[in-house]
């Protein structure tokens, strides 16, 4: 799975108010044919990436080239069941990376056309956001 190989702090703010506005970075297509854009906002786990992606290389039985446009470099932390009160903040869980509306989470090319469309219709699926389909306006 997806993490940083180190960082400068073991334990992170939540910063929901990072989530805020719409995506003016990565919003457009970079080097695919196809993308999967988000529709809504949210936090996309290192898991759900993981599992989009074995998703798209199954349908197109590992032809064409994906890209992941997203990295997952924030932690977030839990504490275990019924740890009472107090005793610092809990020890390093996941790691997410924020999203917010207009991003491009996934990218694809070297396939047919209706190929990559049906593995990233089935990839939407496995992610916690809306997402939409995209192609280049060219």
């Amino acid at each position: 799975m997806l993490q940083p190989k180190r960082t400068k702090f073991r334990r992170l703010h939540r910063l929901r108010s990072q989530s805020k506005g719409v995506s003016t970075r990565g919003n457009q297509i970079s080097f695919g044919e196809i993308a999967i854009k988000a529709v809504t906002g949210g936090e996309l786990t290192a898991r759900q990436i993981e599992s989009a992606r074995r998703t798209i290389a199954r349908a197109v039985k590992r032809g064409g080239k994906t890209w992941i446009r997203v990295f997952p470099d924030k932690v977030l932390t839990a504490k275990g069941a019924e740890v009472p009160m107090g005793s610092g903040k809990g020890a390093p869980d996941k790691w997410v990376v924020q999203i917010r509306p207009g991003k491009i989470l996934f990218e694809m090319a070297g396939a047919e056309l209706d190929l990559m469309r049906k593995a990233m219709s089935l990839a939407t699926y496995k992610l916690p956001m809306k997402c939409k389909i995209i192609t280049p306006d060219i």
